[in-house]
């Protein structure tokens, strides 16, 4: 299992898996091949499906130059490594093939080939979430103090960067107005959101604050702004907007934000060592459910719950969002994207409240469920995951186009 780090970067929106590692794919791939005339990119199955959605192509222009670079969309080949795919190529001065690289986009910004993988990389002996618990029990101590005993305290030096970088893309959403990005003209919710919650009080301020700072990151990431993946682009507003909503309602330090961060984290690489935190590979159910997760047991960690309390919050965070299709309209990372942060941070502090009022026991474990995301990701059709081919994509075209034939 690897750093935590790797769950919490530090990038531009709007997609981890189709913008931040086609971006760092094409970033390696030019540095090796500087000398190169130019470049041909083969974007295959979920990457080219939505790709233009996801601004994959702006991505690996950016890197490697329009002039030089050109662009090859493959939806319908799907690789068996993983469905988000592309082949690099290097031409010389006579159009000769002289370097060429099969990159995996496999969530979170982190990629692999068919040599290479780093999420194999073994930083932490315990696997499970059995095990941690098993530790926890043993030596006295909580989830965080796990993950410091293993990466150390300059942990926390990334933890409180990350932190920061969260709060900012609050600040920033709840600051900007207007149309994001993109053919569906969609309005900017997030600063009238903040304004009209300053008028509530009680419970309906607070509820309708965590939606205000969920959405800012969320219409943030979809402008492609600097976020925070948590596990991803996509569900980048979970975390920010549970974290903010307890600093400033209960008034905690940095540092037991940073804590809870640390647990989150842990949360989340759990489900990516033994599931999947992609789209495409598994639906929403793997970013927003795993987003949850993690905030869910962030909350409930700052709240005094014990281990078994937040890994019970956890699996609800996971067993609440199991089926969820990953179909955006028009491929953007807008709708229903930048809801759904909102709803999974409500419901991640409904499930930490649910959680400390048990004693922690309960009949579906944290693994349990993670592997039942798993199969459920697996069985779910390649429609719903990623392709903007199925659900309220497919439903949403089809309107559209009829509209469209009826002017």
């Amino acid at each position: 299992m690897e750093s935590i780090k790797e769950i919490y970067r530090i990038g531009f929106g709007p997609s981890s898996s189709h913008t931040m590692g086609p971006r760092k794919a094409a970033e390696i791939f030019k540095a090796k091949n500087s000398d190169a005339k130019s470049f041909r990119v083969t974007l295959h199955g979920s990457l080219a499906a939505t790709g233009r959605g996801h601004l994959t192509d702006k991505a690996i222009y950016d890197v490697l130059s329009h002039e030089k670079t050109e662009l090859l969309w493959k939806p319908e080949e799907i690789l068996p490594k993983h469905p988000n795919a592309l082949t690099l190529e290097s031409l010389d001065e006579n159009g000769i093939i002289s370097d060429k690289w099969t990159v995996y986009s496999v969530g979170g910004g982190t990629i692999i080939d068919d040599e290479h993988d780093p999420t194999e990389t073994s930083v932490y002996p315990l696997t499970t979430m059995k095990e941690i618990l098993d530790w926890s029990r043993e030596t006295g101590r909580s989830l965080w103090e796990y993950v410091e005993e293993i990466e150390g305290k300059e942990i926390y030096d990334h933890l409180a960067e990350v932190w920061q970088v969260m709060q900012n893309s609050i600040k920033n959403g709840l600051e900007e107005e207007g149309i994001l990005p993109g053919p569906l003209n969609l309005r900017r919710k997030a600063s009238s959101y903040f304004v009209k919650a300053k008028n509530y009080s009680g419970t309906l301020k607070e509820k309708t604050l965590i939606f205000a700072y969920a959405l800012a990151v969320g219409e943030e990431n979809a402008a492609g702004g600097r976020i925070v993946t948590a596990p991803t682009c996509g569900s980048c507003g979970t975390m920010p907007a549970v974290l903010k909503r307890m600093y400033d309602s209960f008034d905690f330090s940095d540092q037991k934000i940073h804590r809870a961060l640390a647990t989150a984290g842990l949360i989340g690489n759990l489900v990516k060592t033994n599931a999947s935190i992609s789209g495409a590979k598994v639906g929403c159910q793997g970013e927003i459910g795993t987003a949850c997760a993690m905030a869910s047991a962030a909350a409930t960690q700052l709240l005094g719950g014990t281990p078994l309390q937040i890994e019970y919050a956890a699996e609800m965070g996971i067993e609440h969002h199991l089926g969820l299709t990953c179909d955006p309209i028009m491929g953007l990372v807008q709708v229903p994207c930048i809801e759904r942060n909102a709803f999974a941070a409500e419901r991640a502090l409904n499930t930490a409240t649910f959680s400390l009022l048990s004693d922690g026991q309960h009949l579906v474990s944290f693994d349990k469920i993670v592997k039942t995301m798993k199969q459920t990701g697996h069985d779910i059709p390649s429609i719903y995951k990623e392709t903007s081919e199925g659900g309220m994509a497919l439903f949403y075209n089809k309107k559209d186009q009829k509209s469209n034939k009826n002017s």
